[in-house]
């Protein structure tokens, strides 16, 4: 027998009552400074790989190589991708985060 339509709809309104908690696990700021560690290494290691690019495309333009002219502006491009992305990677999760609790 088919489920009612009222009855699916009202399945879908339930509210389990689950909410983030803060020190609810043991471990929680010991996963807070891996996380942390791990954001500080990506950060540095994009500073390298900027300065690789940045070299790469200031000898390609010199040299009149062009294919490492235009690697070394991609290298720089996706470097500062990845600069803005590691940097704003708390404030894009805490923003979705917000937004998903506003969902009804």
């Amino acid at each position: 027998m088919p489920i009612p339509l009222a009855d699916r709809v009202t399945h879908l309104a339930f509210d389990p009552g689950i909410t983030p908690k803060g020190g609810g696990l043991p471990g929680l700021d010991v996963l807070r400074n891996v996380v942390s560690s791990i954001n500080m290494f990506g950060i540095i290691a994009v500073v390298g790989a900027l300065a690789v690019s940045l070299g790469v495309w200031a000898w390609g333009h010199h040299s009149g190589g062009h294919q490492a002219e235009a690697n070394g502006k991609k290298g720089a491009v996706v470097s500062a991708g990845a600069a803005l992305g590691l940097g704003a990677a708390n404030g894009i999760v805490a923003f979705f985060s917000a937004l998903g609790t506003q969902v009804r």
